[in-house]
């Protein structure tokens, strides 16, 4: 990791370190482009064509049933199976805490306005499975969707060698009475919910994580459906004082560069200390990670900034707009209220970010390079469409009408304004016919 001072660094500096693009982005969106046609165009005989290529496998169909899956997960160790079942119950506890009830607000007597909530009535779930199997994607994703009622909810993850899914999803489908998993993944998962095949239905809205392709993707398809935010490659950023302790500081940045050779991990402390220790203790936890080789180039991509103070800590945070933003110090409170754009953020030196991966309750599905600035993570309002409605009294009517007929009168949209004088001129207790 190269080590930056941030007093040094100019404007367009801190903006190329802040920019997450790639050499072969182009590359990429030509390649997802022929994926994403392709899949329009063949439907199912384009995804066993592309699992036979990029999966390695040939499967005889495109999906497992509920009987299947209830098979697979059977054979689930037990501490597994109770590790997923608690993260569920904080997930499904966090999330279904968002379901609101809006109040009706009179804005002017007898005019009555009000939100009421929809399901969104088909989504698509993205579980990734490439290097790493994420049953904890499928309790994020599929808990608020059906907390919000999602009528149909398609879930797709690429397949296993054998041409089945592993025993971890199969018993997330299980638990969650999910009765159908299809079995392909990457950009042509992607399209298969957009635009629909012979065997997976055509969805709303698509969610979920995944690699550059599943991001580049997601952007391509927006025209035809609805996407829950560009999320790429796993990234971290941590703000470090000398009340931080080192090893846990390096613990945490590999745990995102595990995810991927592309994820970035970032450090920013106020101490040079504090840098040199933690980089050291990488270097000691990286050589013994399973992961190592994914992890050492994930961490080549990564750099540290060294900063006079925690606010300017927190401007390059804010700029850098990172996905998990974890604040190592005992002085966290203080910089709550400088956060401006984060995806979820992990207070104190005794939180880290696996805890929201995993079984905190909080979604891990969230905003990357940089969307943080727009988007907010997924949550239960993420599956749900508000749809507003207003009512006219009488009276309302009247306190309303010739502002309304004033304005549109102004726009010149005289049967806007007609609308509303038509109903004034009409005598009360009088049938429309006789007015």
């Amino acid at each position: 990791m190269k080590v930056y001072n941030y007093t040094d660094l100019s404007k367009s500096k801190i903006e190329e370190l802040c920019s997450r693009q790639i050499d072969d982005d182009k590359l990429v969106e030509e390649r997802v482009a022929e994926i994403v046609n392709t899949v329009k165009k063949e439907g199912d005989q384009a995804l066993f064509n592309f699992a036979k290529a990029f999966d390695k496998v040939e499967l005889e169909k495109l999906f497992l049933d509920a009987e299947e899956l209830k098979a697979i997960a059977s054979t689930i160790p037990a501490d597994a199976k109770k590790a997923i079942e608690t993260a569920y119950q904080n997930i499904r506890a966090f999330h279904q805490s968002q379901l609101k009830t809006e109040d009706k607000i009179e804005t002017m007597p007898g005019v009555v306005c009000w939100r009421e909530s929809r399901a969104i009535e088909k989504v698509g779930l993205y579980i990734p499975g490439g290097t790493a199997v994420l049953p904890s994607t499928f309790l994020m994703l599929a808990t608020p969707a059906i907390i919000a009622g999602c009528k149909k909810i398609v879930v797709c993850s690429p397949p296993q060698n054998d041409g089945k899914t592993n025993c971890y999803l199969a018993y997330c489908a299980v638990l969650l009475g999910i009765d159908k998993i299809y079995l392909t993944g990457g950009a042509q998962a992607v399209a298969a919910m957009a635009f629909g095949t012979e065997t997976i239905p055509q969805v709303y809205k698509i969610f979920g994580p995944g690699n550059r392709y599943v991001t580049t993707a997601k952007t391509m398809v927006q025209n035809k459906v609805a996407i829950d935010m560009p999320a790429g490659p796993s990234e971290v950023l941590v703000i470090a004082d000398t009340t931080a302790n080192p090893s846990y500081i390096a613990a945490d940045l590999l745990a995102q560069a595990e995810h991927g050779a592309d994820s970035q991990a970032i450090l920013v402390s106020t101490s040079k200390e504090i840098i040199e220790q933690t980089l050291l203790a990488v270097e000691n936890q990286l050589a013994i990670l399973p992961r190592k080789e994914i992890a050492a180039k994930a961490i080549a991509n990564s750099y540290a900034v060294l900063v006079d103070d925690l606010a300017s800590a927190m401007n390059f945070s804010n700029e850098y707009a990172p996905e998990h933003l974890i604040l190592a110090t005992e002085n966290f409170e203080e910089l709550i209220p400088l956060i401006i754009n984060a995806g979820s953020v992990f207070l104190g030196n005794l939180t880290p970010e696996s805890a929201g991966d995993y079984a905190s309750g909080t979604n891990h599905t969230l905003p990357t390079s940089g969307f943080a600035k727009a988007y907010s993570g997924v949550s239960t309002d993420a599956f749900l469409k508000k749809i507003t409605f207003q009512h006219l009294s009488a009276n309302g009517l009247n306190n309303i009408g010739e502002t309304v007929e004033t304005l549109a009168a102004a726009e010149g949209l005289q049967a806007h304004k007609n609308a509303i004088t038509i109903r004034r001129s009409r005598k009360v207790g009088r049938p429309e016919s006789e007015v």
